[in-house]
């Protein structure tokens, strides 16, 4: 088990805004995505070093995103303000965590502009919506040279989280010790003001540390 990405849900001005806001800060073109049409959202990318990226997601006035608990979460918290909605952990098989909540992953593809589909499947987002310091799970179906970190070449680095929570939780839900999922990672474990979860990202980049 990896982190994978952190997922930042649009603020009030819309997905495109948030996103120039996030990629001005850290130096990175973005990179467009695209609809999640079992999910009714659609996201932009920062892609970074290690296999990892930065997701900047809206939800659309679709049908499928009154159904979908990730468009559910998205909704909520971009309604709420917008900012980090959590992080995702890469999982090389998905079956423990199926076992566990007593239910299958979700499917979840969008379309490239060349016409091919990046698919995966991931689990857990009911989990992120009770506890949003929770991660949910995701594992990547498509070819590695697909995965949203290829998108373009970058030198930012992600390093370190701030979450507001318990490690002991997190290791709970996992099923491993958090810190094996996040060891190249300064992260810092806060206790909740209120609702718990992801509160910043650091990342190191050509012009130094910025958190968000």
């Amino acid at each position: 088990m990896k982190l994978d990405h952190v997922s930042f849900a649009a603020q009030p001005d819309g997905l495109e805004a948030t996103t120039e806001r996030i990629a001005d800060r850290l130096g990175i073109e973005p990179v467009k995505g695209g609809v999640h049409p079992r999910f009714g959202t659609r996201n932009m990318i920062l892609p970074l070093t290690d296999h990892q990226y930065v997701e900047v997601v809206t939800v659309l006035e679709h049908p499928a995103a009154e159904k979908a608990p990730f468009g559910q979460a998205v909704r909520a918290r971009s309604e709420a303000g917008g900012g980090w909605l959590g992080w995702v952990v890469e999982v090389p098989d998905l079956a423990p965590f199926e076992d566990k909540l007593g239910r299958p992953a979700a499917p979840g593809s969008r379309l490239f502009p060349d016409g091919r589909q990046l698919e995966w499947h991931q689990i857990g987002v009911k989990g992120l919506i009770a506890d949003p310091q929770l991660p949910f799970m995701i594992h990547f179906d498509s070819a590695d040279a697909m995965h949203p970190s290829q998108a373009r070449l970058t030198d930012v680095r992600l390093t370190g989280m701030e979450i507001a929570g318990s490690p002991e939780r997190v290791t709970d839900w996992l099923g491993g010790p958090v810190e094996d999922v996040l060891r190249s990672l300064d992260v810092t474990w806060s206790a909740p003001n209120g609702t718990p979860g992801l509160m910043a990202v650091s990342f190191d980049t050509p012009d130094g540390t910025v958190t968000i």
